[in-house]
């Protein structure tokens, strides 16, 4: 019989919130989404390992995806976390938690190093992608325009009577990287890039 969380809904197994976190792509997006729903539920917090070891690898999994302060010893301290969850934790959800974060960081291990750099391989971390409009695609209809709700598109919409039209950019400071623009651009040329807008658009125009 599942167990029941405070409020009166059912706790996830831990196999279930492995294979939701196994639907994301990128490992480090993986290993965070694990930890958030067994701090959320399953966790006991009767010892140590897990008690101490699980919110400090949520705080070094946030600081990696946002690239904020992020170093070496981020990567470090997460495979002392799982391991010390494997040999000191009390019941067999610790034992496992701990497991699946050492697992995915020797599995992985090149793309959290690249994470450190700043770049996510899978373009899943928000912090670490930009949007960018390739002007070589766009047809200026002016649709990513109308869709984006923050404001962060400019451009002027191509009529037969105007020339010197003013490209469609994306102005990252504004974007939240939610995607809507992507959906009805029927061109195809909103792309998601790692790194910085700036030295992609300037590739693209050369």
């Amino acid at each position: 019989m599942s167990e029941e969380t405070s409020s009166g809904l059912k706790e996830k197994k831990l196999e279930d919130i492995q294979k939701e976190a196994e639907e994301k792509a990128c490992p480090v997006q993986k290993t965070l989404y694990y930890i958030e729903e067994f701090l959320a539920g399953p966790m006991c917090g009767k010892c140590y390992p897990c008690a101490l070891g699980s919110p400090e690898a949520k705080i070094r999994l946030n600081r990696i995806i946002r690239h904020a302060d992020v170093s070496p010893a981020d990567f470090e301290a997460l495979k002392r976390i799982g391991s010390q969850m494997i040999e000191g934790s009390f019941c067999i959800k610790g034992k496992k938690t701990g497991k699946f974060i050492t697992d995915i960081l020797a599995n992985f291990s090149e793309e959290f190093e690249l994470h450190l750099t700043g770049t996510c391989s899978q373009k899943e971390c928000i912090s670490l992608v930009e949007y960018i409009i390739d002007p070589d695609l766009c047809i200026m209809c002016g649709k990513c325009l109308e869709t984006c709700k923050y404001d962060a598109i400019i451009g002027e919409i191509k009529k037969p009577y105007l020339a010197g039209y003013i490209p469609f950019k994306i102005r990252q400071k504004k974007c939240t990287r939610c995607g809507e623009c992507i959906k009805v651009c029927p061109t195809g040329a909103i792309e998601v890039i790692t790194g910085k807008a700036e030295e992609a658009e300037a590739g693209i125009s050369k």
